[in-house]
């Protein structure tokens, strides 16, 4: 890479590139075309309520070119948090120059440093072999559970976001 990739944990002044970042996430893998105002409120909630989670941003050049999301799931098993990476998102003119793998080993280090953290996980859409591939190499592996989702967002979208 021609500059030095830095990670910083984001502020509220980079919603609106979180969001961009996310729209063309859903976009590119999922072919969903998301609602940017709930989107927006959605990635807010982060900076609201730090409980959450939160993101990091890359950066290089003085440009924002990436960013990945985490938030905690509690294991009884464990005694403590799995850190779950989601929202991963690097530009496409950034991509293969290690801007994940820099997003990545900072998150995995902040985990590796925080009490009670067991782990970090995460999710990727079934046939995005792209991805499935730079978490393997990352250090990743696949588990023997299944993701399954009752998911609440076929009611109409005013009665979803009322209830919340």
């Amino acid at each position: 890479m021609d500059d030095e990739v830095t990670i910083r944990r984001a502020e509220p002044g980079d919603v609106p590139v979180l969001v961009e970042f996310n729209l063309e996430m859903a976009r590119e893998t999922e072919d969903k075309e998301l609602d940017p105002m709930v989107l927006s409120a959605g990635v807010q909630g982060i900076f609201d309520r730090p409980d959450r989670g939160f993101y990091l941003i890359a950066e290089t050049g003085g440009k924002r070119v990436g960013s990945l999301m985490v938030t905690t799931e509690w294991s009884d098993w464990r005694n403590g948090d799995f850190w779950w990476v989601q929202s991963v998102f690097v530009e496409t003119g950034y991509r293969r120059r290690g801007i994940f793998r820099a997003l990545y080993e900072a998150a995995r280090r902040m985990a590796m440093e925080t009490d009670r953290v067991c782990g970090c996980r995460l999710y990727v859409e079934k046939d995005n072999g792209t991805a499935q591939a730079v978490y393997l190499r990352r250090g990743f592996h696949e588990t023997h559970y299944r993701l399954f989702e009752d998911s609440f967002d076929g009611e109409s979208l005013g009665t979803f976001l009322e209830k919340r």
